[in-house]
């Protein structure tokens, strides 16, 4: 038993590592909860062939072109910045300060020299050279960040929450060339209104307490049922989330719930021996880390989500009142005692013949 507690423990706690490790450079900028929200109000003038969509709330722009047509996409001098053939490839501009700056969402990219020469050279009316095309997606669909459209700075806007922002922003524009006629994508911005977490830190004390007093007469079990049940849950809504990032964003909204809710179901298994206990405690661990990752859902007004916004924070909410809950029945409920180890057995008295 000892052997089979210590292979599931160190197995869990292994592959959790293994997921932080590998996740972070993916989970370095995706779409997150925050506190504004983008929509692009239409093209102007009218053009066939070509969708503009903001995604993740205000993080991403996406345009998706038809096969046929041929788009440019100019970046922050004025230089062309992404093409999209009539054959659905897109290209970008190394040559594009863009190209380095929409790395991330605050623009934080190392521009090389030569890119930065193209540009301001571009931008005094003078190039100096070809852009140089690189292929980056097929499919004619392509999303990015532009800092035109989301809000850069640390300082709140100096409009009131539940309007919109102005200035740059009102509108804010992306200049296309659409087969080399000029047209842009405009749009604005919504400084949102706040959103109290107070509702659902209250839901996850009830329910905390509604499972603890529901568990007393069979502890684990209970506690592995009701993991179970909102492992499952937070695995839609981290998926969800996960989605809203172009490409996916950090595994880790889904994985997480997605290895919790195996590991309750194995507690619910063995829900008479240690080793169920132990399972549990490993899923709360999982469950309890992957709220506390989510934790904003419940502070932010805007979610990147295609769910609806009570269901991602209800879901949170629940993972955390269960998580305390269920390591609580587990720890008190008496199923958690190890056998005595050999060090701990009375030793036998030597007596000389």
């Amino acid at each position: 038993m000892i052997r089979s507690m210590r292979t599931l423990t160190r197995i869990t706690f292994l592959g959790l590592a293994l997921l932080v490790a590998t996740a972070a450079p993916a989970a370095a900028d995706n779409a997150r909860p925050g506190d504004y929200e983008s929509e692009v109000t239409g093209i102007t003038p009218a053009v066939d062939g070509v969708t503009a969509t903001v995604e993740g709330g205000d993080a991403f722009i996406g345009l998706s072109v038809d096969p046929g047509h041929e788009v440019v996409v100019a970046g922050y001098q004025g230089e062309p910045y992404l093409r999209f053939l009539d054959d659905g490839t897109v290209q970008r501009n190394a040559l594009s300060q863009a190209t380095y700056l929409n790395e991330d969402r605050q623009g934080g990219g190392e521009i090389p020299p030569a890119a930065s020469d193209y540009s301001t050279a571009f931008l005094e009316g003078e190039p100096t050279a070809e852009p140089e095309w690189v292929d980056i997606a097929t499919g004619g669909s392509y999303a990015w960040h532009d800092h035109r459209t989301h809000w850069m700075q640390e300082a709140s806007p100096s409009v009131a929450r539940g309007e919109y922002v102005d200035g740059a922003y009102d509108p804010w524009r992306i200049p296309l060339e659409v087969d080399g006629t000029e047209a842009t994508v405009e749009g604005r911005l919504l400084y949102a209104e706040t959103t109290s977490p107070l509702p659902w830190i209250a839901l996850a004390v009830a329910a905390a307490i509604v499972l603890g007093v529901v568990g007393r007469r069979a502890p684990v079990p209970v506690a592995a049922g009701a993991l179970l049940v909102v492992s499952l849950a937070g695995l839609v809504s981290g998926r969800a989330e996960w989605s809203a990032t172009p490409g996916g964003g950090n595994p880790l909204l889904w994985v997480l719930p997605a290895v919790a809710a195996v590991l309750a179901a194995v507690g619910l298994a063995f829900a008479r021996r240690a080793a169920g206990s132990v399972a549990v405690l490993a899923a709360v661990a999982l469950l309890s880390g992957w709220a506390l990752l989510r934790f904003s859902v419940l502070t932010k007004p805007i979610l990147p989500t295609s769910l609806p916004p009570a269901f991602d924070r209800a879901t949170v909410a629940l993972a955390l009142g269960t998580s305390l809950a269920a390591a609580y029945l587990v720890v008190t409920g008496g199923t958690l005692a190890l056998p005595a180890l050999d060090d701990d057995e009375p030793r036998t008295p030597v007596t000389s013949g």
